[in-house]
């Protein structure tokens, strides 16, 4: 989800790829009957959808079909049968549909008996939603990385033979993976060369930003000036920043060892937590970062973070993220994409950038200012399905009317989404609750009241 300057250098893979790739992993696994129903044989009881051929004569195995069923305890929830429409005996065979319920110690060889006298099976369990955090401590857990552009293990990485850069790297990765919830965050003593780095990244784009920002960044951009050491001599420490976040929107952060997976990542973001990294770009690319580094987090996205109504937006996509599919994940990704990372808004009769992977970035920066890309207005149903571009700038972007136009444009859009419950986040707990009950509607509506009632009083007396 960072940005790079320009289009013949080639940015890391975005968050939409990250979300992509997840999804064929597991369709991957899916793909494979055996793979999917015996990965935990013992655990529970699974509801399968199982098709499957047999022949279409007086001698039909289907009874044996049902016969094998029964035998390996599966409890028959509906059963359809129709005349198989493909294959070299069409018309000769039967295709069959059942749906069962059955322990999953079981589930192997009843396919392995099934297979012996039907042709063509095909199974897939019912499709539960993913696991995910309830409250924010469980984000300790939720730090699986993309490994696909490291200094270890890529050689078009500009460390990868730099032996004192990659060592440096280990480093500030060892700090992420021993962070836990509620820690200080370690500070860094950044090096000469890491501040030389910093320092032209900062003064290039501190230049552009009166023209090109939104108010709201620079609102907050002289604010950072001001109390959290954003200068170009010093690089401000992630603890100080956080504090300054946490008091403005409730934000925080907490440091990140590179890319996240796309669903760990939108899970911080529900809890008001957003994932840092602390290390710099290698020195011999400056003005290029093809993963995410500090100057593309504190640059590019912190100020923003400050704001009230993106902060809010944030969250949205993080609490649609919860429990989420595969496709909504990558859906959601790609809303990510063209917003926070890469979106125009409109102030005054002219067209600002608020997206990081703007604000970190002087060529897409100008490039998305020009006459030369196409700009649409945000909405979601669009944004969701637009294809993005990786390896240069985005031909196309999305201007906001305003963040609260976007922020509820975002919460219908979630409200369509295929999730079998509703959440509500309690910020005093910064925890989630799932309304699976008429109780606890009940106390979430009572909470409601309580709110509008103590706004109702201070209109009245405003008035």
């Amino acid at each position: 989800m960072r940005s790079e300057v320009g289009p013949s250098l080639c940015r890391k893979q975005s968050l939409i790829e990250d979300a992509r790739k997840e999804k064929e992993a597991s369709a991957l696994t899916a793909s494979d009957p055996m793979a999917v129903t015996c990965e935990h044989p013992d655990e529970g009881n699974s509801t399968l959808n199982l098709i499957f051929t047999v022949g279409n004569t007086s001698a039909s195995p289907f009874s044996s079909s049902l016969k094998i069923l029964e035998k390996h305890g599966a409890i028959i929830y509906h059963i359809e049968t129709r005349p198989a429409e493909s294959g070299k005996k069409k018309g000769e065979e039967l295709e069959c549909f059942v749906k069962c319920f059955i322990h999953n110690s079981s589930i192997c060889s009843l396919l392995s008996s099934l297979k012996k006298i039907s042709g063509d099976v095909k199974v897939d369990k019912d499709q539960t939603p993913p696991s995910f955090p309830r409250k924010v401590q469980d984000l300790d857990i939720c730090h699986h990385l993309i490994m696909k552009f490291e200094p270890n293990l890529d050689k078009d990485h500009p460390g990868f033979g730099d032996q004192e850069y990659k060592k440096r790297r280990a480093y500030f990765a060892e700090l992420a993976f021993k962070y836990k919830d509620g820690n200080v965050i370690p500070r860094i003593d950044y090096t000469a060369e890491e501040i030389a780095t910093w320092r032209q990244v900062f003064q290039t784009l501190r230049n552009l930003y009166p023209n090109y920002a939104c108010k709201q960044y620079l609102d907050t951009f002289h604010q950072l000036e001001k109390y959290c050491g954003y200068t170009e001599s010093s690089i401000p420490q992630l603890q100080e920043v956080s504090s300054f976040l946490k008091e403005r929107t409730g934000f925080k952060l907490r440091p990140a060892a590179g890319l996240l997976s796309a669903r760990d990542f939108l899970a911080c973001l529900a809890f008001r937590v957003f994932p840092s990294t602390q290390y710099l770009r290698h020195p011999s690319a400056v003005m290029h970062s093809p993963e995410p580094d500090c100057c593309h987090e504190l640059l590019g996205h912190i100020p923003m973070l400050a704001d009230k109504e993106f902060a809010q937006f944030s969250q949205d996509i993080g609490l649609a993220s919860l429990g989420a599919s595969d496709e909504d994940i990558e859906r959601l990704s790609t809303l990510y994409w063209f917003t926070i990372e890469f979106g125009l808004c409109k102030q005054n009769g002219s067209i600002k950038a608020y997206g990081a992977g703007l604000l970190s970035s002087y060529g897409e920066l100008l490039y998305a200012m020009s006459n030369k890309p196409e700009l649409k207005p945000f909405d979601p149903e669009v944004t969701a399905i637009q294809p993005y571009q990786d390896t240069a700038f985005q031909p196309v972007y999305f201007v906001s009317e305003s963040f609260e136009d976007s922020k509820v444009k975002l919460r219908e859009y979630a409200l369509k989404m295929k999730r079998p419950f509703c959440l509500c986040y309690d910020p005093v707990t910064c925890s989630v609750e799932i309304l699976d009950s008429f109780q606890k509607v009940r106390t979430a509506l009572c909470q409601l009241k309580d709110e509008l009632r103590s706004l109702c009083c201070a209109l009245d007396k405003i008035c």
